[in-house]
Protein backbone atom coordinates (compact mmCIF):
# COMPACT_ATOMS: atom_id res chain seq x y z
CA UNK A 1 0.00 0.00 0.00
CA UNK A 2 2.67 2.50 0.55
CA UNK A 3 3.90 2.25 -2.92
CA UNK A 4 0.59 2.91 -4.51
CA UNK A 5 0.14 5.81 -1.83
CA UNK A 6 3.45 7.26 -3.13
CA UNK A 7 2.14 7.26 -6.61
CA UNK A 8 -0.69 8.57 -5.73
CA UNK A 9 0.63 11.81 -3.95
CA UNK A 10 2.99 11.90 -7.40
CA UNK A 11 -0.37 11.68 -9.63
CA UNK A 12 -2.24 14.28 -7.07
CA UNK A 13 0.77 16.64 -7.24
CA UNK A 14 1.29 16.60 -10.72
CA UNK A 15 -2.82 17.87 -11.16
CA UNK A 16 -2.53 20.44 -8.70
CA UNK A 17 1.02 22.00 -8.38
CA UNK A 18 2.34 20.76 -12.11
CA UNK A 19 4.39 23.69 -12.10
CA UNK A 20 6.21 22.98 -8.47
CA UNK A 21 9.48 21.70 -8.19
CA UNK A 22 9.58 17.96 -7.52
CA UNK A 23 13.37 17.05 -8.03
CA UNK A 24 16.39 19.43 -8.27
CA UNK A 25 19.44 17.80 -9.80
CA UNK A 26 22.81 19.74 -10.83
CA UNK A 27 20.86 22.86 -11.66
CA UNK A 28 17.67 21.78 -13.14
CA UNK A 29 14.71 21.84 -11.76
CA UNK A 30 11.74 19.08 -12.57
CA UNK A 31 8.47 19.92 -12.21
CA UNK A 32 5.94 17.12 -10.45
CA UNK A 33 3.98 17.41 -13.86
CA UNK A 34 7.60 16.30 -16.00
CA UNK A 35 7.85 13.63 -13.01
CA UNK A 36 4.13 12.38 -13.30
CA UNK A 37 4.80 12.43 -17.14
CA UNK A 38 7.88 10.36 -17.28
CA UNK A 39 7.43 7.97 -14.69
CA UNK A 40 4.52 7.04 -17.12
CA UNK A 41 6.49 6.78 -19.77
CA UNK A 42 8.45 4.48 -17.86
CA UNK A 43 5.45 2.11 -16.65
CA UNK A 44 3.97 1.90 -20.13
CA UNK A 45 7.88 0.90 -21.99
CA UNK A 46 8.05 -1.56 -19.06
CA UNK A 47 4.03 -3.18 -20.20
CA UNK A 48 5.40 -3.07 -23.71
CA UNK A 49 8.18 -5.27 -22.60
CA UNK A 50 5.84 -7.41 -21.01
CA UNK A 51 6.56 -6.67 -17.58
CA UNK A 52 3.43 -7.13 -15.36
CA UNK A 53 1.80 -6.48 -11.86
CA UNK A 54 4.18 -8.49 -9.39
CA UNK A 55 7.31 -8.75 -11.91
CA UNK A 56 10.22 -7.77 -10.45
CA UNK A 57 12.87 -5.25 -12.36
CA UNK A 58 16.11 -4.15 -10.98
CA UNK A 59 17.57 -0.79 -10.85
CA UNK A 60 21.19 -0.60 -11.02
CA UNK A 61 21.71 3.64 -11.20
CA UNK A 62 23.48 6.07 -8.95
CA UNK A 63 21.74 9.34 -7.45
CA UNK A 64 20.22 10.96 -10.88
CA UNK A 65 16.56 11.50 -11.95
CA UNK A 66 16.61 8.34 -14.00
CA UNK A 67 16.77 6.52 -10.20
CA UNK A 68 13.23 8.01 -9.56
CA UNK A 69 11.87 7.78 -12.83
CA UNK A 70 12.48 3.93 -12.85
CA UNK A 71 11.41 3.42 -9.25
CA UNK A 72 7.90 4.90 -9.32
CA UNK A 73 7.46 3.82 -13.25
CA UNK A 74 7.73 0.53 -11.99
CA UNK A 75 5.42 1.35 -8.96
CA UNK A 76 2.65 2.70 -11.61
CA UNK A 77 3.20 -0.50 -13.64
CA UNK A 78 2.04 -2.24 -10.20
CA UNK A 79 5.40 -4.34 -10.78
CA UNK A 80 8.20 -4.80 -7.92
CA UNK A 81 11.35 -2.41 -7.78
CA UNK A 82 14.57 -3.97 -6.85
CA UNK A 83 17.80 -1.25 -6.52
CA UNK A 84 21.06 -1.99 -5.85
CA UNK A 85 24.22 -0.73 -5.12
CA UNK A 86 26.02 0.38 -8.19
CA UNK A 87 29.35 -0.39 -6.48
CA UNK A 88 28.96 -4.17 -6.51
CA UNK A 89 30.67 -6.57 -9.46
CA UNK A 90 29.71 -9.69 -11.19
CA UNK A 91 29.26 -12.35 -8.25
CA UNK A 92 27.24 -9.86 -6.11
CA UNK A 93 24.97 -8.78 -9.43
CA UNK A 94 24.07 -12.41 -9.60
CA UNK A 95 22.88 -13.26 -6.90
CA UNK A 96 20.66 -10.30 -6.79
CA UNK A 97 19.12 -10.71 -9.81
CA UNK A 98 18.76 -14.91 -9.71
CA UNK A 99 17.44 -14.35 -5.78
CA UNK A 100 14.63 -11.54 -6.77
CA UNK A 101 13.91 -13.46 -10.14
CA UNK A 102 14.35 -9.95 -12.08
CA UNK A 103 12.91 -9.86 -15.86
CA UNK A 104 14.82 -6.81 -16.24
CA UNK A 105 17.22 -4.15 -15.30
CA UNK A 106 17.48 -0.45 -15.62
CA UNK A 107 21.14 0.49 -15.90
CA UNK A 108 23.28 2.98 -17.10
CA UNK A 109 25.28 2.68 -20.70
CA UNK A 110 28.59 2.33 -18.88
CA UNK A 111 27.07 -1.08 -17.14
CA UNK A 112 26.32 -2.68 -20.48
CA UNK A 113 29.27 -5.01 -20.96
CA UNK A 114 29.08 -5.64 -16.99
CA UNK A 115 25.56 -6.82 -17.15
CA UNK A 116 26.16 -8.94 -20.64
CA UNK A 117 28.87 -10.48 -19.19
CA UNK A 118 26.79 -12.44 -16.45
CA UNK A 119 23.24 -11.97 -18.00
CA UNK A 120 24.02 -15.79 -18.82
CA UNK A 121 23.81 -16.77 -15.97
CA UNK A 122 20.85 -14.85 -15.13
CA UNK A 123 18.05 -17.11 -16.77
CA UNK A 124 14.81 -14.90 -15.39
CA UNK A 125 16.47 -11.98 -17.01
CA UNK A 126 15.04 -11.06 -20.23
CA UNK A 127 15.68 -7.52 -20.86
CA UNK A 128 18.74 -4.94 -19.92
CA UNK A 129 17.57 -1.54 -20.57
CA UNK A 130 20.02 1.15 -20.63
CA UNK A 131 19.57 4.97 -19.54
CA UNK A 132 22.40 8.17 -19.42
CA UNK A 133 25.17 8.79 -21.06
CA UNK A 134 27.78 7.77 -19.12
CA UNK A 135 30.38 5.91 -21.31
CA UNK A 136 34.36 6.07 -20.62
CA UNK A 137 37.34 5.08 -22.27
CA UNK A 138 40.65 5.42 -21.68
CA UNK A 139 42.42 6.24 -25.04
CA UNK A 140 46.22 7.13 -25.36
CA UNK A 141 48.61 7.09 -27.89
CA UNK A 142 51.61 5.69 -26.12
CA UNK A 143 49.42 2.39 -23.81
CA UNK A 144 46.31 1.86 -25.93
CA UNK A 145 45.79 1.32 -29.70
CA UNK A 146 41.86 2.27 -30.64
CA UNK A 147 40.52 0.30 -34.38
CA UNK A 148 37.05 1.83 -35.45
CA UNK A 149 35.18 0.50 -37.77
CA UNK A 150 31.97 2.09 -39.95
CA UNK A 151 29.89 -0.05 -41.71
CA UNK A 152 26.58 -0.54 -42.94
CA UNK A 153 23.70 -2.16 -41.34
CA UNK A 154 23.96 -5.12 -43.91
CA UNK A 155 27.22 -6.02 -42.95
CA UNK A 156 25.66 -7.54 -39.78
CA UNK A 157 22.77 -8.55 -39.31
CA UNK A 158 22.22 -6.86 -35.56
CA UNK A 159 24.45 -5.20 -33.26
CA UNK A 160 25.05 -8.35 -31.19
CA UNK A 161 26.35 -10.48 -34.12
CA UNK A 162 28.69 -6.98 -34.55
CA UNK A 163 29.98 -7.69 -30.81
CA UNK A 164 31.18 -11.38 -31.40
CA UNK A 165 32.30 -11.04 -35.12
CA UNK A 166 34.68 -7.75 -33.41
CA UNK A 167 35.51 -9.55 -30.48
CA UNK A 168 36.72 -12.64 -32.42
CA UNK A 169 38.60 -10.18 -34.82
CA UNK A 170 40.13 -8.89 -31.71
CA UNK A 171 41.32 -12.41 -30.41
CA UNK A 172 42.70 -13.92 -33.53
CA UNK A 173 45.10 -10.33 -33.52
CA UNK A 174 45.70 -10.44 -29.85
CA UNK A 175 46.70 -14.23 -30.56
CA UNK A 176 48.92 -13.65 -33.05
CA UNK A 177 50.66 -10.98 -31.07
CA UNK A 178 51.62 -13.56 -28.77
CA UNK A 179 48.48 -13.03 -26.13
CA UNK A 180 47.22 -16.85 -25.41
CA UNK A 181 44.65 -17.65 -23.35
CA UNK A 182 42.70 -14.33 -24.02
CA UNK A 183 38.73 -15.17 -23.84
CA UNK A 184 35.59 -12.85 -24.89
CA UNK A 185 32.15 -12.81 -23.24
CA UNK A 186 29.39 -11.66 -25.58
CA UNK A 187 28.93 -8.44 -25.66
CA UNK A 188 31.94 -8.22 -22.50
CA UNK A 189 35.27 -6.99 -21.98
CA UNK A 190 38.40 -9.16 -23.27
CA UNK A 191 39.95 -10.65 -20.75
CA UNK A 192 43.43 -12.57 -19.57
CA UNK A 193 43.66 -14.03 -16.65
CA UNK A 194 40.13 -12.17 -15.43
CA UNK A 195 41.51 -8.85 -15.75
CA UNK A 196 40.66 -6.32 -18.98
CA UNK A 197 42.58 -6.02 -21.92
CA UNK A 198 40.14 -4.92 -24.14
CA UNK A 199 36.68 -3.15 -24.59
CA UNK A 200 34.22 -3.07 -27.52
CA UNK A 201 31.71 -0.48 -27.91
CA UNK A 202 28.73 -0.80 -30.59
CA UNK A 203 26.92 1.86 -31.49
CA UNK A 204 23.58 2.32 -34.30
CA UNK A 205 23.88 5.70 -35.68
CA UNK A 206 20.70 5.86 -38.64
CA UNK A 207 21.47 3.12 -41.24
CA UNK A 208 25.09 2.67 -40.17
CA UNK A 209 27.09 0.81 -37.09
CA UNK A 210 30.15 2.47 -35.91
CA UNK A 211 32.03 -0.53 -33.87
CA UNK A 212 34.77 1.23 -31.20
CA UNK A 213 37.54 -1.19 -30.00
CA UNK A 214 40.46 -0.31 -27.81
CA UNK A 215 43.14 -2.60 -26.90
CA UNK A 216 45.62 -1.75 -23.96
CA UNK A 217 49.26 -2.24 -25.65
CA UNK A 218 51.18 -1.04 -22.44
CA UNK A 219 50.59 -0.24 -18.40
CA UNK A 220 48.00 2.84 -18.20
CA UNK A 221 48.70 5.40 -15.54
CA UNK A 222 45.09 5.86 -14.54
CA UNK A 223 45.72 7.74 -11.63
CA UNK A 224 47.39 10.83 -14.12
CA UNK A 225 43.49 10.59 -15.69
CA UNK A 226 41.73 10.69 -12.72
CA UNK A 227 43.69 14.05 -11.83
CA UNK A 228 42.26 16.19 -14.74
CA UNK A 229 39.04 14.40 -15.61
CA UNK A 230 36.76 14.13 -12.70
CA UNK A 231 34.32 10.33 -12.75
CA UNK A 232 31.35 9.80 -10.64
CA UNK A 233 32.16 7.33 -7.96
CA UNK A 234 30.34 4.53 -9.81
CA UNK A 235 32.14 4.96 -12.62
CA UNK A 236 35.56 4.68 -11.35
CA UNK A 237 34.39 2.10 -9.63
CA UNK A 238 33.75 0.14 -12.95
CA UNK A 239 36.73 1.61 -14.43
CA UNK A 240 38.99 0.73 -11.92
CA UNK A 241 38.46 -3.10 -12.26
CA UNK A 242 42.29 -5.03 -12.80
CA UNK A 243 43.09 -4.03 -16.52
CA UNK A 244 46.47 -6.29 -18.12
CA UNK A 245 48.30 -5.02 -21.55
CA UNK A 246 49.96 -6.90 -23.97
CA UNK A 247 53.43 -5.18 -22.81
CA UNK A 248 52.68 -7.35 -19.29
CA UNK A 249 51.60 -10.84 -20.82
CA UNK A 250 54.40 -10.85 -23.15
CA UNK A 251 57.13 -8.91 -22.20
CA UNK A 252 57.05 -6.48 -25.12
CA UNK A 253 54.79 -3.61 -26.91
CA UNK A 254 53.21 -5.11 -30.16
CA UNK A 255 54.39 -3.63 -33.61
CA UNK A 256 52.32 -2.07 -35.14
CA UNK A 257 52.41 -2.74 -38.76
CA UNK A 258 51.85 -6.69 -36.97
CA UNK A 259 49.15 -5.68 -35.20
CA UNK A 260 47.50 -4.21 -38.05
CA UNK A 261 48.18 -6.64 -40.55
CA UNK A 262 46.62 -9.42 -38.29
CA UNK A 263 43.63 -6.91 -37.63
CA UNK A 264 43.33 -7.34 -41.57
CA UNK A 265 43.71 -11.10 -42.20
CA UNK A 266 41.00 -11.96 -39.52
CA UNK A 267 38.52 -9.25 -40.95
CA UNK A 268 39.22 -10.91 -44.02
CA UNK A 269 38.52 -14.22 -43.11
CA UNK A 270 35.46 -13.59 -40.51
CA UNK A 271 33.59 -10.95 -42.69
CA UNK A 272 35.26 -11.54 -46.48
CA UNK A 273 36.28 -8.06 -46.56
CA UNK A 274 39.63 -6.42 -47.10
CA UNK A 275 40.91 -3.67 -44.75
CA UNK A 276 42.82 -0.95 -46.94
CA UNK A 277 44.93 2.04 -45.25
CA UNK A 278 43.31 4.95 -46.64
CA UNK A 279 40.55 8.00 -46.48
CA UNK A 280 37.17 7.56 -45.22
CA UNK A 281 34.75 7.48 -47.48
CA UNK A 282 31.74 9.51 -47.42
CA UNK A 283 29.06 7.53 -45.30
CA UNK A 284 32.29 6.02 -42.94
CA UNK A 285 33.49 9.83 -42.60
CA UNK A 286 29.64 11.27 -41.41
CA UNK A 287 29.76 8.10 -39.27
CA UNK A 288 33.01 9.41 -37.71
CA UNK A 289 31.74 12.45 -37.12
CA UNK A 290 28.12 11.69 -35.58
CA UNK A 291 29.98 9.65 -33.22
CA UNK A 292 32.67 12.18 -32.53
CA UNK A 293 29.64 14.74 -31.40
CA UNK A 294 27.82 12.24 -29.51
CA UNK A 295 31.04 11.89 -27.16
CA UNK A 296 31.56 15.31 -26.61
CA UNK A 297 28.35 15.89 -24.80
CA UNK A 298 29.69 13.16 -22.34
Amino acid sequence: MKSETLVTLISEAAHSQKKRTALLFEGREISYSQLDETTSKVAGGLEHLGIKEGDRVAIMLPNIPEFVYAFFGIQKLGAVAVPFNTMYKGREIIHILNDCGARAIITLTNFANLINEVQSEVPSLEHVILTGERTLLFVEPDTTVSVQMVVGKDVFPDADEAFRITGNILLDALKELGVEDAWYNHRGAIRHNGKKIATILVSEIENLLVINSVLFIDDYDIDQFFKVVWVSPEIKDKVLEPMTSIQQITGSKPDMEAFKKAVAESAQKRLGIDLEVGELKRDELFGYQKQRSLSYKL
